[in-house]
């Protein structure tokens, strides 16, 4: 399919077809890690997709040889981290990346590696997921001694709730296979065939009519309801009182490689 316009948004990059499908590439070496530049720039794209009646339906992947395609909260802004700064931080993502999950597209998540705590939500933020089996999913806040946001959107996703806890609780990374059963996937299948099959998906739905696909992606908005958000504040008001807790200094510290 030819491509008729491409696109930059700072880490993201869109190409779009001329039957309306959209590739979205998120691309920040190392790891696709999140700072507040890249909430600015999903701010920006979401707002450009909103507003181009030409676009129909996004596949959100990353390059080929990502390490991750979205490996989490760059680490790196949290060192000396305080409350303070902490709320400052949520209220500027709190003005952005809402934008990116009120795109009134369908957006289909293609991860062929790794989604880490905001890149879960991320995915879940998505109307499908078609995924690598090896394909790593994790919310490891927990191991910086802080919580995460993920687990209402999981949960209003109605992905099991004993499951949610074991990888809050945890933090640990799960495979696509093992998270297979909960329902969260689309697909599961190997890493070739993720970009393939998501485009697949997305030219079948580019064929419709524009006004019904918005217009299924707002009912689809409404039926998830509200609360996910109520608990995904709740949680950051909590994340803010832990964060000028020594331990959870220490442990950005080392994971960062810093030891003093």
């Amino acid at each position: 399919m030819t491509i008729i316009d491409q696109l930059q948004f700072g880490a993201f990059s869109l190409e779009l077809r001329e039957n309306g499908v959209a590739l979205v590439v998120f691309s920040r070496p190392p790891v696709n890690a999140v700072s507040l530049s890249v909430y600015e720039d999903i701010g920006n794209f979401a707002d450009h997709v909103t507003g181009d009646d030409r676009i129909k339906v996004l596949i959100i992947s990353a390059p080929d040889d990502a390490r991750a395609w979205c490996g989490g909260a760059d680490l790196r802004e949290f060192e000396g981290m305080t409350a303070q700064k902490r709320k400052e931080r949520y209220a500027f993502i709190n003005d952005r990346l809402p934008r990116f999950h009120r795109i009134d597209r369908p957006m289909i998540a293609a991860v062929r590696s790794a989604a880490i705590g905001v890149g879960v939500m991320a995915a879940g933020m998505c109307d499908m997921r078609v995924v690598s089996e090896n394909a790593r999913f994790a919310c490891p806040e927990v191991d910086y001694g802080l919580i995460g946001g993920s687990a209402g959107l999981l949960a209003s996703l109605r992905m099991p709730e004993a499951k949610i806890r074991e990888m809050v609780y945890t933090g640990r990374a799960f495979t696509a296979r093992e998270l297979e059963s909960t329902g969260f996937f689309n697909y599961v299948v190997p890493p070739a065939a993720v970009l393939p099959l998501a485009f697949d998906l997305a030219n079948q739905i580019a064929s419709k009519s524009l006004e019904a696909l918005r217009a299924r992606k707002l009912a689809s908005l409404m039926f998830e309801g509200p609360e996910w958000m109520d608990a995904y504040l709740d949680a950051q008001e909590a994340s803010s009182a832990l964060v000028e807790k020594p331990e959870s200094n220490a442990a950005v510290r080392a994971a960062l490689g810093k030891t003093n």
